[in-house]
C-alpha cells in the first residue's frame, strides 16, 4: 500500500482481481462460497464481526459484517452481491485483463468491482484510526442475478433496521448515480387445450398455442411507453408436432413498472388473464418480484449529500432513473437509499465486461467520505 495514497487505482484493482478470478456463477454455491471465504479473511485483522449465514435452495452463503461500533443505533448499510450471471469457464473467454483505461473480466463491472470499493474504503475508515459516525454494515448477498429469492428477507431485515442504504451496483451512463429503478414483475402462463389431429379430426381440438397467442395480444396492449411501463413476453414455448393441435403451451413474462401505483394496476390484470376459447384454461402464476424505487424526500436529501463530497473530491455525479432493477428496490420504500455507487464501465453480462480504471479511486474516496459523513 502506498504511504501517500490508500485510494491508488492498481492497488485497488489488485484487489478487484483477486474477486474476479474466483468465478461465482449464482447456480454454482460451492464457487461463491469460495469468494465468501476471501471476503471473511480480508475482514479477519479489521474491527468488525462477520456473520456468515448458509446458503439454501441451491444457492450461496450470505455474508454480514458488522463495524465494531454504532451498532445501537441506525447506520449505514451497504448492499453488495458476490454472484455474477457469467457461467463457469467463461473467464477462459473473458480473462481478467487491462487494456488502457479499461480493466476486463466476468463481473467486474456487475459488481465485483463495487463491492470491493466498499471493503476497500472501510478498510481504509479503520486504517485512518476514526470511527465514523454512523455504524456500518456491510452486506454480501449471493443470489442477485436470480432476484434474491433467498435473501431478500435479510435484505429487508437489515435495511429496515438503517438510517441509509448504499447500493455498489455499477454506474450508468458515464458515471451516473441512480436514484430511482423501475419495478420487476415475474409470470409464467400455462395453456391447457385439448389435442387433436389437425388433419383428420380438426374440430375435435382446442388449441393452447392460438389462445396463448390471444394472450400474448392482451399483455402486448398493457404496454405504455410514455408511462414507462413494459410488459414483455420474452419465453414462448408450446406444442408438439405440426399436425397436432396443441394441447398445451406456455410463456414467461417480465413487467417493468415504474410506480407502486403502476404495480397495483399492472400486476392484477396480468394474474386475471382467462381464456377467451372454449375448452382451454389459463393458469397465470407470479409476482412484483422488486417493488418499485420511487424517489423519496429522505433519498433526494442523501443524493444531494453524496453529490457535494463528490464536488469537493473533484468530479460531477448526476443522477438518473433506470429500468433494470436491484436489492436497492427492496429498501428504497422505507429507508433513504441511494445506488449505482459501483464503478464506472460497460457490458454489464457481455463477453466485453469492463470497468473504468480511472473510476477506482475517486468512487472510493465517495464511499470512504460517505462513511466518514453520514450522521
Amino acid at each position: 500500500m502506498t504511504a501517500h495514497n490508500p485510494f491508488d487505482s492498481t492497488l485497488i484493482l489488485d484487489g478487484i482481481r483477486s474477486w474476479v478470478e474466483i468465478e461465482t456463477p449464482t447456480e454454482a454455491p460451492e464457487q461463491v462460497n469460495k469468494l465468501a471465504s476471501l471476503v471473511c479473511s480480508l475482514y479477519r485483522d479489521l474491527p468488525a464481526r462477520i456473520e456468515r449465514i448458509a446458503g439454501r435452495d441451491g444457492c450461496g452463503d450470505h455474508l454480514v459484517a458488522r463495524s465494531a461500533w454504532g451498532q445501537d443505533a441506525p447506520g449505514i448499510l451497504i448492499l453488495s452481491h458476490l454472484d455474477t450471471v457469467h457461467p463457469m469457464g467463461f473467464i477462459n473467454r473473458l480473462p481478467f485483463m487491462v487494456e488502457g483505461n479499461s480493466a476486463f473480466g466476468p463481473g467486474i463491472y456487475d459488481m465485483k468491482g463495487g463491492a470491493y470499493l466498499a471493503y476497500h474504503a472501510f478498510r481504509q475508515l479503520c486504517a485512518a484510526g476514526s470511527q465514523s459516525p454512523l455504524g456500518i454494515t456491510q452486506l454480501y448477498v449471493s443470489d442477485e442475478e436470480i432476484g434474491s429469492p433467498t435473501s431478500r428477507g435479510l435484505i429487508e431485515q437489515e435495511g429496515r433496521k438503517a438510517k441509509y442504504v448504499l447500493v455498489t451496483e455499477p454506474a450508468r451512463e458515464g458515471g451516473k448515480i441512480v436514484t430511482g429503478r423501475k419495478g420487476v414483475g415475474r409470470f409464467e402462463i400455462f395453456v391447457k387445450g385439448v389435442p387433436a389431429h389437425s388433419g383428420t379430426r380438426p374440430q375435435d381440438g382446442r388449441s393452447a398455442i392460438r389462445e396463448l397467442a390471444n394472450v400474448i395480444q392482451t399483455l402486448e396492449a398493457m404496454n405504455d411507453l410514455r408511462r414507462g411501463i413494459t410488459v414483455n413476453v420474452g419465453v414462448v414455448k408450446g406444442g408438439t408436432r405440426p399436425n397436432v393441435i396443441a394441447e398445451q403451451a406456455y410463456a414467461q413474462v417480465d413487467a417493468r413498472l415504474p410506480t407502486m401505483a403502476d404495480a397495483d394496476e399492472i400486476v392484477p390484470r396480468i394474474l386475471n388473464l382467462k381464456s377467451r376459447s372454449e375448452g382451454v384454461s389459463v393458469q397465470v402464476i407470479g409476482e412484483l418480484n422488486r417493488p418499485p424505487y420511487e424517489r423519496s424526500p429522505a433519498g433526494a436529501a442523501l443524493y444531494e449529500h453524496a453529490r457535494a463530497l463528490a464536488a469537493e473530491i473533484g468530479f460531477e455525479l448526476i443522477d438518473m432513473f433506470t429500468g433494470g432493477g436491484s436489492d436497492g428496490n427492496f429498501t428504497a420504500p422505507y429507508t433513504a437509499t441511494l445506488d449505482g455507487l459501483g464503478v464506472d464501465g460497460k457490458g454489464a453480462h457481455t463477453h466485453y465486461e469492463q470497468l473504468y480504471v480511472s473510476s477506482l479511486e475517486p468512487r472510493a474516496r465517495l464511499l470512504y467520505r460517505l462513511y466518514q459523513t453520514l450522521r
